[in-house]
């Protein structure tokens, strides 16, 4: 091969491996299990942790995501994760 080509492919196989990390990272800033710490909460209706809070604050941006999941919508779109959100002071989006 000559040298030109081996070096385009290096750089084609480097740029689609940070693309590919770029998109991975993206999608774990999306993680319905960082909202661990307000499952007691909006399961039981304990009152938020400052934890719970956090976190919310933290995946706001998901929470469409996460309300058309089949599994975590009817957690979401809940009455007490409605509570939780205002007594944490987190604007729910609208969906």
């Amino acid at each position: 091969m000559k040298p030109c080509t081996v070096l385009f492919l290096v750089a084609v196989l480097t740029a689609s491996g940070a693309v590919r990390g770029a998109s991975i990272a993206a999608r774990s800033e999306c993680d319905p299990w960082a909202l661990r710490p307000c499952a007691p909460v909006i399961l039981w209706s304990a009152p938020p942790s400052s934890a719970c809070c956090a976190r919310l604050r933290e995946q706001r941006r998901c929470l469409c995501r996460y309300a058309r999941n089949p599994d975590l919508g009817r957690y979401i779109n809940s009455q007490n994760s409605k509570e939780v959100a205002a007594a944490c002071r987190v604007r729910v989006p609208m969906c």
